[in-house]
């Protein structure tokens, strides 16, 4: 672990380090109640931070996972209920995030239902008023945990409802919790909603994980930044949220997780294990920061950096990284995860007229993606499914523009390695996963941080590799060994090529230090002057490259665990930058990644992975990347969001159509939410070379790559023109359980 405890406002970076793995035990006792009122003792030991008539609207907190809490003044067994209309129904009330309004409701019922979601009855509560109107619901046999308890409000003629299971105990009845009510539960068979409820009351006897889903639930709903038009009333705003694909997708997927099967849950081996982590974010949205360009669509890349922070007590590092932890305390089987990834962030406003404006990375101070310690499910032993709520983060404190920077939730499937001995961690973890969000800008007051105008909205596109820290590990691992290299990567400039998005795919041979790269690479960009698509253009990247480990200044010391540099010729000192990027291995070699950044590739992710003779012949994989798509007037950002990749024979493939869309109109100055897009299965033909090398092709769609040793893993390049739209993209398939 890095020397040093990143806090949310940075206030305290060298205070001693609590060990993650205590901290997630602490987090997994709390889960261990069986109902009643020892289930809440966690949320009712919270700092009640906020006053009961705290607007969400005014606070921005880089503590918070998005929505405030109004838990201040609430006995553990305790509610307090929030309720929001959409605009047209209460104009003149007041205003809240997302575009609601705060309202008194005529009527708020709580009652018992099942799949069908009727009324069957009425709960033991009590219930209460406070002076700001809010009501505060108590409920005496403790709160539920489950789908079957509603809280129904009634506000002139509309309706709507919210689960009452909600882990921060602040209730906020709205179309968001409308939606997640009419789109899950209904959706359920009866035997379903049996099993369900069986997790959640114990009738087993052994103790289920997912009896915690929907409280997760119910609280991350509230989380999404998507506001709801001016012009909407109840159908149009639940309409709304139906048509942002990652939302929809995100509550569909969570209502899968929640009838898991528990038998074919489990934990890692080991009980704590840390990872490098490698991420590539490639971002589509719209920036209102600067008026002359207000409006415009804007391309992003995020890519994973270390940071040093210094203060009087020295200097500190924080490393791109996961940690797993394992808990089997009271017949859990359950595995918590929390990360923390600091980036660098490029960027290019498209405006309309075609004029181009870069902003590199001395436009935004070092930001961070850090996901709240959380449980997930490991699934047959090689997926890790969970619902991953990720911090806001503050930037530019004190300066002439502080940010605030939201983000959405997002469901996790990751691929996680086979372990052959017991109490052995997997070597990676390996997913893709599509997010949102919004860049705020913030205004101090005396002991806040308060909301003012949107600057910014963007959709993110991620893949991020994980590869298992190992002390001690040396660059031998990697010598005198062949491996199958992919990138994707862009650049953003001034001049004659505003845009290039390049993608290689081809071999390295490791010497001591020296690696010899022979790759084809395709690129595809927009001319400066037009903006019209330049390519694709075919060329090289034959080049010796030198890569070496870098140390990690860690609580015991200085340290080699896997992170590595790539330079162009002379290898870079611990603390330096290199030239091309930084990355990691798995401890054994077999599987590295890079974030490239630098002004040669540009800025981007490179995988390398251990040559092999063999092929899988069938099998499902999960398949998840990204595209960055362009025509003339469109720039198009696709998200392969699980996907499913079959292979049936040596010969012949299948590819579920499965994306988030967003596209930008250059000349409408318009960037729409994500789109979700399915479709009939492509027939693939299936193609191997002699040392891993894969191609799948169908008409003018080529995925070229390799396969891993352990024949789990695809990494591919896309190539696709469609439509007079030339994309590039790169591509992770993943095995999928039989």
């Amino acid at each position: 672990m890095a020397l040093i405890t990143r806090s949310p406002d940075h206030s305290s970076l060298f205070a001693p380090k609590v060990p993650l793995p205590r901290l997630l035990l602490a987090f997994a006792v709390a889960l261990s109640g069986c109902g009643g009122k020892s289930a809440v003792d966690e949320a009712g030991s919270r700092d009640n931070s906020f006053p009961p008539t705290k607007n969400a609207r005014d606070d921005f907190s880089s503590g918070s996972t998005g929505d405030s809490n109004n838990t201040n003044g609430l006995a553990a067994n305790e509610v307090r209920v929030t309720v929001e209309v959409p605009p047209t129904l209460a104009p003149d009330s007041e205003l809240t995030r997302r575009n609601l309004r705060i309202v008194t409701p005529d009527r708020i019922e709580v009652y018992r239902t099942d799949q069908s979601l009727r009324n069957l009855g009425a709960v033991d509560i009590t219930r209460r008023t406070e002076d700001s109107g809010r009501e505060v619901i108590t409920f005496s046999n403790g709160l539920p945990l489950g789908p079957d308890v509603v809280i129904e409000a009634v506000y002139g003629n509309t309706r709507m409802r919210a689960l009452a299971a909600d882990s921060d105990r602040d209730v906020k009845v709205n179309p968001f919790s409308e939606y997640l009510m009419s789109n899950t539960i209904s959706g359920y068979s009866a035997s379903q909603f049996s099993q369900i409820m069986d997790c959640v009351n114990d009738a087993s006897g052994e103790l289920c994980l997912n009896k915690y889903v929907w409280s997760t639930l119910a609280d991350q709903v509230h989380d999404f930044e998507i506001d709801i038009p001016d012009n909407a009333d109840l159908g149009a705003a639940l309409d709304h949220l139906d048509n942002r694909g990652d939302f929809a997708r995100y509550v569909s997927s969570m209502a899968d997780y929640a009838v898991l099967d528990e038998q074919s849950s489990g934990k890692i081996s080991a009980s704590s294990a840390d990872y490098n982590s490698v991420f590539l974010g490639v971002e589509l949205g719209q920036t209102f920061r600067e008026p002359s360009l207000a409006g415009s669509g804007q391309w992003g890349v995020r890519t994973a950096q270390e940071e040093s922070i210094t203060d009087s007590n020295g200097t500190g590092y924080v490393y791109p990284a996961l940690t797993l932890t394992s808990f089997d305390a009271f017949n859990i089987r359950v595995t918590s995860l929390a990360s923390d990834v600091p980036y660098n962030r490029e960027a290019l406003i498209h405006q309309a007229g075609n004029n181009f404006y870069p902003r590199g990375t001395d436009h935004w101070d070092l930001n961070t993606h850090a996901s709240s310690p959380g449980a997930a499910t490991l699934q047959n032993n090689s997926r890790l499914l969970a619902g991953r709520a990720l911090y806001q983060s503050v930037t530019g404190r004190g300066s002439s523009l502080t940010i605030g920077w939201t983000r959405n939730p997002y469901y996790l499937d990751a691929f996680v390695s086979a372990t052959e001995e017991a109490g052995e961690a997997p070597d990676r973890v390996l997913g893709g996963y599509f997010g949102a969000g919004k860049a705020i800008e913030l205004e101090a007051t005396e002991d806040a941080l308060q909301r003012k105008e949107v600057l910014e909205d963007h959709y993110l596109s991620v893949l991020e590799m994980n590869l298992l820290r190992q002390q001690g590990f040396s660059l031998d691992q990697l010598n005198s060994r062949q491996y199958n290299v992919a990138f994707l990567a862009s650049r953003f400039a001034d001049g004659a090529e505003p845009l290039a998005i390049e993608s290689g795919v081809g071999s390295w041979d490791i010497s001591g230090n020296n690696v010899n790269q022979v790759m084809v690479t395709t690129t595809i960009g927009r001319d400066g002057g037009s903006g019209a698509v330049t390519g694709p253009l075919t060329g090289d990247r034959n080049v010796d490259w030198t890569i070496s480990t870098r140390p990690s200044r860690l609580s015991v010391g200085d340290r080699n665990i896997g992170r590595l540099n790539l330079d162009i010729s002379n290898a870079s000192g611990q603390f330096d930058t290199p030239d091309l990027g930084i990355g990691a291995s798995t401890p054994d070699g077999s599987l590295l990644a890079f974030n490239l950044d630098n002004a040669d590739t540009g800025d981007g992710l490179l995988i390398a992975a251990a040559q092999t003779s063999d092929f899988p012949q069938s099998g499902r994989f999960r398949l998840q990347g990204t595209a960055m798509g362009l025509a003339d007037g469109t720039n198009r950002l696709r998200h392969f969001d699980n996907a499913v990749l079959t292979i049936a024979s040596a010969t012949t493939a299948a590819l579920s159509r499965r994306t988030l869309d967003v596209v930008h109109s250059v000349a409408n100055e318009t960037v729409p939410g994500p789109v979700s897009l399915e479709g009939d299965d492509i027939a693939l033909t299936y193609s191997q070379g002699t040392s891993g090398e894969v191609s799948f092709v169908a008409g003018d769609l080529t995925l070229t790559g390799f396969v891993t040793p352990d024949q789990d893993q695809f990494f591919l390049q896309l190539q696709n023109t469609e439509g007079g739209e030339q994309r590039l993209g790169l591509l992770i398939a993943t095995r999928l359980p039989d």
